[in-house]
């Protein structure tokens, strides 16, 4: 099967029985252009004629076999059980292939998948659950380079500077270990079925600009902004009353003022007062 054209995996699910779960954001890519565009992006720079690619959500497999056939050792983690089962099967049962069924925040929760271990990856985030996994494995600060689809909205959150409106949790947390940019724009027709909503390829890649901050400034670092993002609206001033006196609001400060922040907050007699 040619799992890049729209019909044939439209005549795949008929015969199968199986109806795309919109729940869990079945909505495969079938553009030949958008995917080898992605994984060009997702693999520029990974060292290694065979790198180790993590794939979360690989559905029908169009980014395995093309990552696959590039080389690389795919491990896919497929939440949905028919796909999980027939993964493997399809593309021929390559060495180079290992698939884990089950919910990825779980999986990787577990120690079930290492995120460590992987010099990339590689994905089409399921729309629900994109954001979460991807924050998940920031906090984890692994893979060191990461490539994703996600949907447009949620690309430019995560790469949103300081005084941007659509800046929050999401950027400030993204950008505290991996430089985040929007590489490019996938439109819904790219896909089946076909999204209500427009997808974007994000690229993130770990720096080390803050690996000196101990993990109980991390903490605080991720309560001091989720406090402030939470009541966005108010001056800083007024959110933490004890802590500093400012008019500037969550969204217009820059990772280096938080990280200022915390570590003040760190050395207050009265941390007890900051969530």
């Amino acid at each position: 099967m040619n799992l890049t054209s729209p019909s044939q995996v439209k005549a795949w699910c008929i015969e199968n029985g199986f109806h795309p779960n919109r729940v869990l954001g079945q909505n495969f890519l079938v553009d030949r252009n958008a995917l080898e565009a992605i994984v060009d992006v997702g693999l520029n720079g990974v060292a290694g004629d065979h790198p180790a690619v993590l794939e979360i959500g690989p559905g029908l497999g169009v980014m395995t076999e093309e990552l696959l056939r590039r080389g690389c050792r795919v491990t896919a983690i497929e939440k949905d059980h028919v796909l999980a089962g027939r993964l493997a099967d399809a593309l021929g049962r390559p060495a180079g292939l290992t698939v884990v069924e089950g919910d990825a925040l779980a999986v990787i929760a577990r120690g079930g998948v290492d995120p460590c271990v992987f010099d990339a990856m590689v994905s089409n985030l399921p729309y629900q659950a994109g954001t979460r996994i991807l924050l998940d494995l920031v906090a984890l600060r692994a893979p060191s380079t990461m490539t994703v689809l996600v949907q447009s909205e949620v690309a430019e959150r995560l790469a949103a500077g300081e005084g941007s409106k659509t800046r929050g949790l999401a950027g400030v947390w993204a950008q505290l270990d991996y430089d985040v940019r929007v590489v490019r724009r996938v439109p819904a027709t790219c896909f089946w079925p076909r999204p209500q909503v427009g997808s974007s390829v994000v690229r993130l890649d770990r720096h080390v600009r803050n690996a000196a901050l101990t993990e109980d400034e991390r903490r605080m670092f991720r309560s001091l902004t989720k406090r402030a993002f939470s009541q966005r609206r108010k001056q800083l001033g007024k959110v933490f009353k004890y802590l500093v006196q400012s008019t500037a609001r969550a969204e217009e400060l820059a990772n280096e003022d938080w990280i200022a922040l915390t570590k003040g907050a760190m050395e207050n007699d009265d941390t007890r007062r900051i969530p």
